[in-house]
């Protein structure tokens, strides 16, 4: 009996399996279609004998014993013809391990967010005595309105071969939860597909030392679930450290940090990307149940060979065989054998009905090309005007406003007795005159005396401002008639002196948001005048500030013994290029600076700070203690580190 399973397959008469979406070993996890309720399920399927269907049946009956929204019920369990199926809930979404694979890390608040939600989940089912055994990101589902879901509840850690699990297991899958919302690497005890958290010394680093900026009480509460090294926080801190020993404690430790919950699951919604920007998954080929023979293609139709009837013999007389053999032959009276196939051309046609009977006509193309267009000919030319005269000649017409001329010899016809037309000009013949001989001059355009009279005054104050100026010249003066600047006098050869060199100054780091300090043992480098030596900062894998990195910066803080005027600083960064702010203080600061700086560099080498910029005047800084505060950090192999050979004050 075939226990394998395809697509199509229907089981136990309800369930049809529609898409493969993982195999383990020899166990299958389908989407399936249940033909009873008309919706979706998820089945995991394997062989009957399979030494992990006992286990498989036993979980299921464990995980229907919780009832939680957040968590994908177990809805049928069945063997049946060699296969043994557990039928779960389907849920729809997208997984962590592709949230964070596409996305990139969560916002410390998503972050805690979403395990405190899995957290609250997973209480409710200890509650009940029943444990995940597999709490990875590939089980976590966020839907499209931000909501979680479980899925594998003990399921899946069965499918694995895996024992049930225990109460220890799922915190620490919830504390790498929490590492794989914030860094996109996973630390868990459980398998995933997701990158492994980088380690040191056998021991995974901590969060904030994989990103920058993750806060210091989600970084501590992770630190309670690693069991890899010990903080000796428990120790240190005694009673307050977080609570992790219970997934609701760890949902309450969450919850505090997160504070006002409102419209969290709408940005946690807002955190999956558009279904085009995933990367694509791509499917193994199916071969094709029927394969083609393109070979084929090309063989000849051959018609189907007929078999020539039986001969009959007839007895006739001497007179019908007389006719008989007086008939034309066949040849002379058989109709031509039809071709098999036709010797015409295949032609696109247009069927025509209509008429008296029901035949169909077709409207085909042409069997010849269409005869070319004849030539073109230019239209021949037309008067301007039409001709009034048998000669073709156009007649001009006085127009209705013209002034008849007075006729110098009233009595005096013409030459041909004909009196003029009282219009000038006209023909001696008495004809009135063509355009052909109108030799007259055309009517003024209207305004081109006002243009004239423009553009003569325009010129005449060209002129008298071009006097003006030679006047204002003649006489010594600028052009405009004021008086020219004096001349500039020679700078003076001496150099200024520059301020002295500020001595005893000490350095501290300055690191207000974080804890473990930014190497002290570097600081005496500063002030040795060797450029080989230096102190640099923390190793970051992120840049400051957004989108990434949560932290502003870091620095240092110089102490001038007392209150000083202070002219210039002068750091020197040993490589890279980076941004250096310079702030002033009467006391020691303990927070990050927020005001204006004083002054900021930016660039590599040597950076001179000062409050005004080169070549201005201003005062001088005025306080006791600096702070070099490094807003952007030079990358260093792919990282972000700091590194200053030199520091020099200089005032008075």
């Amino acid at each position: 009996m075939a226990t394998s399973t395809r697509s199509g397959d229907v089981l136990a008469d309800r369930y049809r399996l529609i898409d493969l979406l993982s195999e383990t070993g020899s166990g299958r996890f389908w989407r399936a279609r249940d033909a009873v309720l008309e919706r979706f399920v998820a089945l995991h399927v394997i062989a009957e004998d399979d030494p992990r269907a006992p286990g498989l049946f036993e979980a299921a009956r464990t995980s229907a014993s919780v009832l939680d929204p957040r968590i994908l019920r177990v809805l049928d369990a069945e063997s049946e013809d060699g296969r043994s199926f557990v039928v779960n809930e389907w849920g729809t979404g997208i997984s962590l391990d592709i949230l964070v694979t596409n996305a990139g890390p969560l916002g410390p608040r998503r972050a805690a967010w979403l395990v405190a939600d899995v957290a609250s989940a997973i209480a409710r089912a200890h509650a009940a005595g029943v444990t995940h055994g597999r709490l990875n990101p590939e089980n976590v589902l966020i839907d499209r309105y931000g909501s979680v879901r479980i899925i594998g509840m003990c399921v899946d850690a069965a499918l694995h071969g895996l024992p049930p699990g225990e109460v220890r297991g799922d915190l620490e899958d919830l504390g790498g939860l929490l590492y794989c919302a914030l860094t996109g690497t996973w630390p868990g005890p459980s398998g995933s597909i997701v990158p492994a958290a980088p380690r040191e010394n056998d021991a995974f680093l901590s969060p904030r030392q994989v990103r920058a900026g993750v806060p210091k009480p989600l970084d501590l509460l992770w630190r309670e679930f690693d069991c890899t090294q010990d903080h000796g926080r428990r120790r240190l801190i005694g009673s307050d450290h977080p609570d992790v020993t219970t997934a609701q404690g760890i949902a309450a430790e969450l919850l505090a940090f997160v504070g006002d919950p409102a419209g969290m699951p709408d940005a946690l919604a807002k955190s999956i990307p558009p279904i085009n920007e995933l990367r694509p998954v791509w499917l193994p080929a199916v071969l094709d149940p029927l394969p083609h023979d393109a070979s084929q293609d090309d063989l000849p139709v051959v018609p189907p060979e007929r078999e020539d009837p039986a001969p009959v013999v007839i007895e006739v007389d001497e007179r019908t065989q007389e006719s008989i053999e007086a008939r034309p032959g066949p040849e002379e009276h058989e109709d031509p054998p039809i071709p098999l196939v036709s010797e015409l051309p295949t032609e696109a046609g247009i069927p025509l009905f209509g008429g008296d009977d029901d035949d169909v006509q077709w409207l085909r193309t042409r069997s010849t090309p269409p005869p070319p267009p004849p030539p073109f000919e230019e239209p021949p030319e037309r008067p301007l005007f039409a001709p009034d005269s048998p000669d073709g000649a156009v007649v001009r017409r006085p127009r209705p406003d013209a002034v008849p001329l007075m006729d110098p010899h009233p009595g005096d016809p013409g030459e041909d007795g004909v009196r003029p037309h009282g219009y000038w000009p006209w023909d001696p013949s008495g004809a009135p005159a063509t355009d052909a001989d109108d030799t007259t001059e055309s009517e003024a355009v209207p305004g081109r005396n006002w243009l004239r009279l423009a553009m003569a005054v325009a010129l005449a104050v060209i002129l008298l401002v071009a006097v003006a100026i030679a006047f204002n010249l003649g006489r010594g003066r600028t052009a405009l008639g004021g008086d020219p600047d004096p001349e500039p006098t020679e700078p003076s050869t001496t150099a200024a002196t520059p301020p002295a060199v500020i001595p005893g100054v000490r350095a501290t780091d300055f690191d207000p948001l974080g804890e473990d300090g930014e190497n002290p043992d570097g600081l005496p480098n500063l002030f040795d005048g060797d450029n080989a030596t230096s102190w640099n900062t923390s190793t970051y894998k992120d840049q400051f500030g957004p989108p990434l990195g949560l932290k502003t910066g870091v620095g240092l803080i110089l102490d001038l013994g007392r209150k000083r005027d202070v002219s210039t600083v002068a750091v020197r960064l040993a490589q890279g290029t980076g941004t250096v702010e310079l702030y002033s203080f009467d006391n020691p600061p303990s927070n990050a600076p927020t005001s204006k700086p004083v002054a900021t560099g930016t660039g590599s080498g040597r950076l001179v700070l000062a409050p005004a910029a080169e070549g201005a005047t201003a005062p001088p800084i005025t306080g006791r203690y600096l702070v070099l505060w490094l807003t952007a950090l030079p990358e260093v192999d792919g990282d972000f580190r700091a590194e200053i050979s030199e520091v020099v004050v200089r005032g008075e």
